[in-house]
């Protein structure tokens, strides 16, 4: 009978290499179900499937107990071999997945290959800024190399799928995901995933060099209540459609091949089991036909959210429209496709035509990666010793980190540093390789980075003197270190006492004619489950600030971060701030270059930095109340919205950032006043370089419709072009907004654009100066 059935299964992979021969570059194209190319293949193995081989496609377990050697005899081996898993997730090197795939194809019943996905968030071993810090670029051409070279590497090691991009819109710090996004702007956000779709994908799934890319987290966990990792979010419709959500449609028009669930609830219901989310919007609105995943333990996790026992969690989940449950097989999950699906099935709690729907969708993507034409394409050893962590992914990761730094302050020019004299090196983030990579790095040499006390000295050769103290640890309270400190990211804790290592510290800088404290947030500060209710540096950090500062020697600041912070004290005394975010490989290098003017700073702030925690959320895009502020300078004023013990306006704005040079702008022109509905309008600006470098402008437009039949934002972001221009010239920027650009949901969720007043703002960050008006007419 085994035999019997593998020769059916022979048969069909032949019919898949002629279909393929066919259809070569299907991975990302909108089609339908009815469009499927793979439809007769997938619907032959799935008539040869039994209950708990349907099922077992549907399960997507932790593969943590595999070793390269060791596959055959492991717990989630045996599963393979029975056919109850369909892929596994974060498994690293070519070596055990080719092992692995073969006890799939070679040792199962029917021989369906497994899917392997990995968190390749922002770069695989070759590591690029925390995607905050990467947004900061402004760079889509940029941003998209870098995922194509995660790609590469990726698939090199034998992954073929990332749970990437992270597109949730966030406008609270106190969230530690937000690190993990661009930031608070839905029209950048969107821009930032299509590329990133782009990078993963290449349009080509059937190469061996691209990735299938899953959005994620669908939907509106960014908005987390207070800031805390995974509680509730509970926003209206019109929010979610014009603030929210345009970013994951952006990722789904793209062609993005799988959506991740996200973990909190929507109107009451959790994502994982939201069928309005899951269907009605992403299927039916949205016709995304790929296939959707839950985050970790999604579906167990609707227990604790009281929304029913394992049978009705799982059955609810599966009806929404989820089709693979990531780790819902670990042994303290009850709520899981591969425990509880079948008893459902028996309960009437679901039909056949449910499981077989999900199944059907990985199954076309296992073809749509190519998979059942070679399962072995991506465990090329080969490519895996010449395609990692080469020299010219290292430059380029450089180069991306460079471009990504935003100089927040540089009060009489002290940046560019001199490469000569004496400087000193001092702060907790200074010399720890393993933190320059920051949060969700898993597949990073963490130890290979270059730190920024190895950088300096490289860059800066025999010119200059380089002397280094700690200065501090990360935080006077060791257990608080510890929670920041995790996965591998450990900053040896100095046994010294404080006043040692400051006393030290302070020997250092008096001996050198400049000081670089390289202070702020560890790794792990941010990211997943880093949510926190404060949004300063460590006070120890901020202790050992003010010391050096007392010195009297001026002061670079170079602040590590993967959060916009509250620094209103260290904007007011030192006198440069560098935020360099967590800057990936090589973060040590990238500084230093900027440090030392071999790059001319050109990153702009994608989020808000507040005055105090108090303020978040803070955006940009606000709308104005009924009794708005009548003063720009955010000063108090009595029945009026606004807070009476902190200025208003936060400490930087969006798309802030400063540069060596100086940018003015001038002569902002319409082509024309009046705009009819199926028009366009085409905008200018002249830029002019009047310092003393070449640089980089981010010259950004927003618009404000004024009047509408629902409220609108007092401004939005609608256009945006990176430029370089050499010191002294003058160069014309030109922009076209079409009516597409000036539409937005209305109350009925109609996506529309209503006649009437527009004025157009054109400036170096959200409070562009530059203003002008136009009408849209019917």
């Amino acid at each position: 009978m085994n035999k019997q059935i593998h020769f059916k299964s022979a048969l069909i992979l032949i019919t898949t290499v002629i279909c393929l021969s066919c259809n070569s570059n299907t991975g990302t194209s909108s089609k339908t179900i009815s469009e499927n190319p793979f439809e007769s293949q997938v619907d032959s193995i799935l008539g040869l499937m039994t209950l708990e081989e349907k099922i077992g496609q549907l399960n997507l377990p932790v593969s943590g107990d595999i070793t390269t050697g060791q596959a055959r005899s492991s717990n989630i081996a045996k599963k393979i071999e029975e056919g109850k898993v369909g892929g596994l997730f974060n498994i690293k090197s070519v070596e055990k997945i080719k092992e692995v795939q073969k006890i799939a194809v070679e040792k199962s019943r029917l021989g369906i290959p497994l899917i392997f996905g990995m968190d390749v968030i922002h770069g695989y071993e070759t590591t690029f800024p925390i995607p905050l810090g990467l947004s900061a670029s402004w760079d889509m051409e940029l941003i998209e190399k870098t995922a194509q070279i995660a790609a590469k590497e990726a698939t090199a090691d034998g992954i073929n799928w990332t749970f990437s991009p992270m597109v949730d819109i966030s406008r609270d710090a106190r969230w530690g995901r937000v690190s993990e996004g661009s930031g608070e702007d839905a029209y950048y956000g969107s821009q930032v995933a299509k590329a990133m779709v782009r990078g993963y994908q290449q349009e080509d799934l059937t190469a061996n060099h691209t990735l299938m890319s899953c959005v994620k987290h669908f939907a509106l966990y960014g908005a987390s209540e207070a800031g805390r990792d995974y509680n509730t979010v509970d926003m209206s419709r019109i929010r979610m459609y014009n603030e929210y959500f345009p970013p994951y449609k952006a990722a789904i028009d793209e062609g993005v091949g799988s959506v991740m669930a996200s973990f909190n609830e929507i109107d009451g219901v959790p994502a994982t089991g939201n069928k309005w989310l899951l269907t009605d919007v992403l299927r039916d609105d949205w016709n995304f036909e790929g296939f959707i995943v839950t985050d970790y333990t999604g579906i167990h996790e609707m227990i604790a959210h009281g929304v029913g026992d394992e049978y009705q969690v799982t059955s609810q989940a599966l009806k929404a429209g989820i089709d693979m449950d990531m780790a819902g097989d670990s042994p303290d999950t009850k709520g899981a496709f591969a425990k509880v699906l079948k008893a459902s099935l028996e309960k009437g709690l679901v039909d056949i035509a449910d499981i077989d729907r999900a199944v059907k969708r990985i199954l076309t993507a296992k073809y749509q990666l190519g998979l059942f034409d070679d399962p072995y394409k991506y465990c090329d050893t080969e490519r895996a010793k010449t395609e990692i962590f080469t020299q010219e992914h290292k430059a380029f990761a450089r180069k991306v980190s460079a471009e990504s730094m935003v100089l927040l302050k540089n009060e009489n020019n002290v940046l560019p540093l001199e490469k000569s004299g004496t400087i000193a090196l001092v702060g907790p983030l200074a010399n720890t390789a393993v933190n320059m990579a920051g949060t969700w790095s898993v597949a990073t040499n963490q130890k290979a980075s270059n730190p920024l006390l190895d950088g300096l000295k490289t860059v800066v050769g025999d010119n200059a003197t380089i002397l280094y103290a700690k200065g501090s640890n990360v935080d006077y309270d060791l257990d608080y270190e510890k929670r920041v400190t995790m996965f591998g990211k450990d900053i040896p804790r100095d046994e010294r006492t404080d006043k040692q290592l400051l006393d030290e510290a302070l020997a250092v800088a008096n001996k050198s004619d400049v000081i670089i404290a390289a202070i702020g947030e560890s790794a792990e500060l941010s990211g997943e489950s880093s949510s926190v209710t404060n949004l300063q540096i460590p006070q120890v950090q901020k202790d050992l600030l003010n010391a050096l500062l007392e010195t009297g020697k001026p002061v670079v600041l170079v602040l590590f971060t993967g959060r916009p912070l509250a620094i209103v004290e260290e904007n007011e005394n030192v006198p440069a701030i560098l935020n360099v975010w967590f800057p990936g490989s090589e973060a040590g290098l990238a500084i230093s270059d900027v440090l030392f003017g071999d790059v001319n700073p050109s990153g702009k702030l994608t989020a808000t930095f507040p005055m105090n925690v108090g303020q978040v959320p803070i955006f940009y895009n606000q709308k104005n109340t009924g009794r708005p502020l009548g003063n720009k300078e955010g000063k108090f004023q009595k029945f009026k919205s606004n807070y009476i013990d902190v200025r208003n306006e936060p400490l930087y704005p969006f798309g802030y950032g400063l540069s060596y040079t100086t940018f003015e702008y001038a002569n902002l022109k319409l082509d024309k006043t009046s705009v009819p509905m199926d028009g366009k309008i085409n905008i200018s600006v002249e830029v002019t370089n009047s310092g003393n470098y070449d640089g980089k402008e981010v010259i950004q437009l927003y618009i404000r419709d004024l009047i509408g039949s629902v409220t609108r934002p007092v401004k939005e972001l609608k256009g945006f072009q990176k430029v370089f221009i050499e010191k002294g010239e003058t160069k014309t920027v030109r922009f076209t907004l079409s009516v597409e650009d000036l539409k937005f949901y209305n109350y009925d969720l109609e996506f529309i654009a209503e006649p009437g007043d527009f004025e157009v703002f054109i400036g170096t960050n959200s409070d562009a100066c530059l203003k002008s008006k136009f009408v849209l007419t019917n």
